[in-house]
């Protein structure tokens, strides 16, 4: 079983037991949360899609983990007019751990 979630306009695939990282959300490491806006529930056979949400369906998570990701570089050169700017980025993330999905 395992369903389609949204979070900070993003689509995840979240199964129970398994770990996905999200952007930052603004909870405590422990707190279990409740997301709503689930598109797609697949059941073995069975699958209900949302339009634009599934009715009544939930994912339950914990978050484990508040993070960073690794540094990217922007780089930005414009030839033959000495215009050269270098600037790093560490994007925030939320480690959440699926518990259950509720339909």
């Amino acid at each position: 079983m395992y369903a389609i979630i949204r979070s900070g306009g993003k689509q995840y695939r979240a199964e129970v037991g398994a770990t996905i990282d999200v952007d930052r959300l603004p909870n405590e490491v422990g707190d279990a949360i409740e997301i709503s806006d689930v598109l797609l529930v697949v059941n073995g056979e069975d699958s209900a899609i949302g339009q634009p949400t599934v009715a009544g369906a939930a994912v339950s998570a914990t978050v484990v983990e508040q993070f960073r990701g690794k540094k990217i570089i922007v780089y930005k050169y414009r030839q033959r007019t000495n215009y050269r700017r270098k600037q790093g980025h560490r994007q925030y993330y939320t480690r959440l751990r699926i518990d259950d999905i509720k339909v």
